[in-house]
């Protein structure tokens, strides 16, 4: 095992827990799926660009991004060196 494929195994697995990580912090769609809302604005529906589950669908996304090009990258420099 070279030291390249240490790397980006190292790389890879801390993408891997930042995934998971980012997943489980969210909160569910269906948390308030019995609740009655009289459709008052609250100060989340308001800024919910803002909010916390916000950055965590955003980092979401990129960090997905990441490991799907990560693991690509992998497969090919290991396709073409071995």
């Amino acid at each position: 095992m070279g030291a390249v494929e240490i790397i980006f195994g190292v790389i890879l697995l801390l993408f891997s827990i930042a995934i998971v990580v980012v997943v489980l912090l969210q909160e569910g769609h269906q948390q308030n799926l019995g609740a009655i809302t009289g459709g008052a604005d609250t100060f989340l529906s308001k800024n919910k660009a803002r909010s916390i589950d916000a950055f965590l669908a955003r980092w979401t996304k990129f960090i997905a991004i990441g490991f799907f090009v990560l693991v690509i990258a992998i497969n090919v420099i290991m396709y073409f060196t071995h």
